[in-house]
């Protein structure tokens, strides 16, 4: 391939961001092309890392995966911005710690230094580690701080700033603040914060301000990672919490009453060992929708073994369809689990629900179920029951962890969409498994 060729490839790919192709591409390259592309950051870097185009914004917050390449964005950001011409700015630089702005934000193999000394057309800036000062040939100037010391802050007068792991900050707050007073230097100053999320204070109050964009991106969107570490990493930690927030970007939150609290969740994964198949009694719930083609239908397996456990088995549930079609999901679900029974909330036009349940099976065994109580009140005793360890969860269903995170304490809901429908088809299933009694049989003694 002539170096034509490649850059009219490199190119392409570029404009395409097929993450496929870039792997295909890094293998054909030699060194000398592989510091010629990677020179080109404006042209292979990945949506999220791309300053926001919009005028107005005073702060740009990129929460993203680890190994997305918040580090990279950031240190390019600040190259173009302190290498323009006869125009010499002052940039904060803010990390955890002084010591991690120095090995991370500039001393990094993704950091200012390193940015530098690929660019084209910059200079690489002179680095005096004594003073934590960065000073680029134009006359721009940045200074390294620390989020445990916030006083460092006052008296600085700055362009810009890019603030490292916010959400790692000793004293989060303070230093925010400080450096927001700070930022008062030319027409538009204005800061980048790279971080993983985590639901702090400091970082919902900055989401929530007018003047912040935000871009976000997983883990996996990296075609410079290793697609055997992404395998690996999905593989252990894909849909759990930790996963959810440092894979894939998410800032998960805890809702304040919650009856199932992340930590409870995370705490009642069935382990290796469990296998569904020594289930006796397996049972589908269904949250059926109030309109046609309107909320989700809740459609959860939920199963117990013969010491009484009960487990979350799988959300099946399915959104925007007719009742033939939301019914055909629940026999699909009772098919594949063997399920003896499906239980399924019938205030929603009670003999419909039965109707349609049997017309999608005839042998479909149905219990309709009457609400009586709002959807929290029922839900407590099936929470209680995974407080005491004698509910699990056997896998991962995020969107149906959800709703239940977002149920509380006396009958509120703080979850995802206008009803928790996938946890109300747990909470049923599991309802019929673990908490009714039931009638007894005759039986026949021999005297």
């Amino acid at each position: 391939m002539t170096r034509k060729q490649w850059r009219e490839t490199a190119r392409r790919i570029c404009d395409t961001r097929d993450r496929a192709l870039w792997r295909r591409l890094f293998e054909m390259m030699d060194i000398a092309e592989g510091l010629e592309l990677d020179a080109c950051f404006e042209a292979w870097a990945h949506e999220g890392q791309e300053e926001p185009p919009k005028e107005g914004w005073r702060t740009w917050l990129l929460m993203a995966g680890r190994g997305y390449g918040k580090t990279r964005a950031g240190a390019e950001w600040v190259n173009r911005l302190a290498s323009m011409p006869n125009k010499p700015v002052r940039i904060a630089l803010v990390a955890a710690s002084e010591a991690e702005a120095r090995a991370v934000m500039v001393e990094g193999e993704s950091g200012i230094l390193a940015a530098a000394s690929t660019a084209r057309g910059l200079r690489r800036p002179k680095w005096e580690p004594s003073l934590g000062r960065l000073t680029w040939p134009n006359g721009s100037v940045a200074l390294i701080y620390s989020g445990e010391n916030p006083d460092g802050l006052r008296g600085a007068n700055n362009h810009f700033a890019w603030c490292d792991e916010l959400a790692k900050w000793a004293k989060p707050d303070a230093t925010w603040d400080n450096l927001q007073m700070s930022l008062r230097c030319g027409a538009r100053p204005r800061a980048l914060v790279t971080t993983t999320p985590r639901p702090i204070p400091l970082l919902k109050r900055i989401r929530a301000e007018r003047w912040t964009v935000e871009t976000s991106g997983r883990t996996g969107d990296n075609a410079h990672n290793s697609p055997h570490f992404v395998e690996v990493m999905e593989a252990t930690y894909g849909g759990t919490l930790l996963g959810r927030q440092e894979l894939d970007g998410e800032m998960v939150e805890d809702v304040a009453g919650s009856l199932w609290p992340r930590a409870l969740i995370e705490a009642c994964r069935a382990g290796n060992d469990f296998h569904a198949s020594a289930l006796p009694r397996i049972v589908v719930g269904v949250d059926p929708p109030a309109s046609v083609g309107g909320d989700a239908c809740g459609i959860v397996v939920c199963g117990r073994d013969s010491d009484g456990t009960g487990y979350v088995l799988e959300d099946a549930s399915v959104a925007g369809m007719r009742p033939e079609g939301w019914a055909r999901a629940v026999v699909a679900a009772a098919a594949r689990w063997g399920a003896d029974r499906v239980v399924a909330e019938a205030n929603q036009g009670g003999a419909m629900v039965e109707s349609v349940l049997k017309a999608a099976d005839a042998r479909l065994p149905v219990r309709l179920v009457h609400a009586r109580r709002g959807k929290t009140v029922r839900a407590e005793p099936v929470a209680y029951l995974f407080e005491k360890g004698e509910a699990l969860l056997a896998g991962r269903f995020p969107d149906l962890e959800d709703e239940l995170a977002g149920l509380t304490i006396g009958g509120g809901y703080q979850g995802p969409g206008r009803s928790p429908d996938r946890a109300d088809a747990c909470v049923w299933a599991m309802t019929e498994l673990m908490l009714r009694k039931e009638k007894a049989r005759p039986r026949v003694r021999v005297l």
